[in-house]
């Protein structure tokens, strides 16, 4: 999948008034492919290609020089030479072959978004996620968590690649959906390769934290191939011309969701590249045969394979009435836990959401920490996930719980050190100032309206941070009796 990056122009914008700008696609309104009846452009290598050569498919080579009018759209052979040439190129780059063709589908965004639903899901999957991304204040008690995840996906994604269906869906935004230049396309073959090489069903991602990490890899090695393809073309290569560098003038409608989603994009190239150039590209095979398992360790590539996360252990002590939000096994498949692990990717939305809301003027952690200040495309690191309040993560799980509709959770975080567990307290503390709260006693804030009205218990001890939350101040001890810690 191709997220919408941020870019650096962002930062001058932020400064003023003015419209965030996220990075748009490439796009070219001298070419257009021709629409199906069903408003779908298909563009598809058929036929299998005998050649061993990396480099060639489908009788297309990576350096051809296509002679191609798109101004009348694309016929079957062009659209054929289009996508032949381009999986050509992605070979040569990665130094494999495609083991068989894929299918590319164009859809303008209106449909995309369409597609989006949110409806298979049980009631008991929907506030267990409400309870999580509240949890992390990205999203309110009054909105579904889901709903907005798919609104950000729908605004947000380029293109994805389907494992099961092995094709390629791009997302135009014009209404007449056109092939916008080549760095998408290039993207998502990315993608298919992985699948035809490493088989990409086959990871465990079911929590947060390794949902963003083994994209990292995923995702990172996309954006590698993608930013040295389209170095060529800037170059060596003839390619299809993009009608833009610049991109949309809309920023997110959630900050936050859309910086815990755009993670692996972010942080994956960094990770990715590092490997690669200490081991080439069989370096970053072994990562697929042995992916990281935290968000800290592809913020932090050295970390990979040194520091693995303290499987952080929660008992349960709810009483009167509050029940442990449980998903059906089998509805969550047999590996799906009961419980989320945040991770630091997760922690560091979190805090930076505080620079992008407009729910107050207070900024937990400035833009700037968070923006490379240095980027100026979308070649390198666009965000930064490694920031104060979360480094030396060490671990974390929450559970949520409900009772007569209402939920409330509990949320264990360990830490490094005892002074890394005191930095994030004092930020989470200041998080909660942020969307109102007030300290009732040493250890209770409450927010009294809002977005996210709840009572809160934050305690530190050594290295382990507990975070209860609940309805009220009197609920607290019900969603964990005997005390938060332990």
């Amino acid at each position: 999948m191709r997220f919408r990056p941020v870019l650096l122009l962002i930062m001058v914008v932020l400064a003023g008034c003015g419209s965030v700008p996220t990075l748009g696609t490439d796009s070219s309104p001298t070419e257009t492919t021709p629409t199906q009846p069903d408003g779908q452009a298909n563009l598809t290598a058929p036929g299998g290609s005998d050649n061993p050569d990396i480099g060639r498919q489908n009788g297309y080579a990576h350096d051809d020089a296509l002679s191609i009018d798109a101004s009348d759209g694309l016929n079957e052979s062009e659209r054929e030479a289009v996508v032949s040439r381009a999986m050509a190129r992605v070979e040569l780059v990665r130094g494999e072959e495609f083991e068989r063709n894929v299918s590319v589908t164009i859809r303008s965004r209106s449909e995309f978004k369409q597609e989006q639903g949110t409806e298979n899901v049980s009631e008991a999957f929907r506030r267990f996620d409400n309870a999580k991304f509240e949890a992390m204040f990205l999203v309110g008690e009054e909105t579904d968590s889901l709903v907005s995840q798919s609104a950000s996906r729908g605004d947000s994604v380029l293109g994805y690649y389907s494992h099961e269906e092995e094709s390629i869906v791009l997302v135009s935004d014009s209404e007449t959906p056109t092939l916008d230049g080549e760095r998408t396309l290039s993207h998502e073959l990315t993608h298919a390769l992985q699948d035809q090489q490493h088989n990409l069903s086959s990871y465990n991602k079911t929590t947060r934290d390794e949902y963003n990490a083994v994209n990292g890899l995923i995702e990172g090695e996309a954006n590698l191939v993608q930013q040295r393809y389209m170095s060529l073309c800037s170059g060596e290569w003839d390619c299809l011309p993009s009608s833009d560098s610049g991109g949309s003038t809309s920023p997110p409608d959630n900050w936050g969701v859309y910086l815990l989603n755009y993670f692996p994009y972010a942080e994956g190239l960094e990770f990715v590249a590092t490997n690669q150039r200490q081991g080439g590209w069989e370096r970053v095979d072994e990562l697929f045969a042995e992916p990281p398992t935290t968000t800290e360790q592809v913020i932090y590539p050295e970390k990979f394979g040194t520091d693995q996360p303290t499987a952080v252990d929660l008992d349960d002590r709810q009483r009167n009435g509050w029940e442990r939000v449980r998903l059906d096994p089998s509805e969550r498949g047999a590996t799906r836990p009961d419980h989320a692990v945040i991770g630091q990717s997760g922690l560091t939305a979190m805090f930076a959401q505080t620079g992008f809301d407009s729910y107050n003027r207070s900024e937990i952690v400035p833009r700037e920490a968070i923006l490379n200040a240095e980027q100026e495309d979308d070649s390198s690191n666009s965000l930064d996930y490694g920031l104060p309040a979360t480094t030396g993560w060490d671990g974390d799980r929450l559970h949520a719980y409900e009772k007569n509709g209402e939920t409330g959770y509990v949320w264990k975080l360990q830490w490094d050190s005892p002074q890394n567990a005191s930095q994030f307290a004092d930020a989470y503390r200041a998080l909660l100032s942020h969307w109102g709260a007030t300290k009732a006693d040493g250890n209770t804030w409450v927010i009294d309206d809002g977005p996210y009205a709840d009572a809160f218990s934050v305690r530190v001890t050594g290295s382990t941070v507990v975070v209860v939350n609940a309805p009220t101040s009197e609920d607290l001890s019900d969603v964990r009796s005997g005390g938060p810690n332990g």
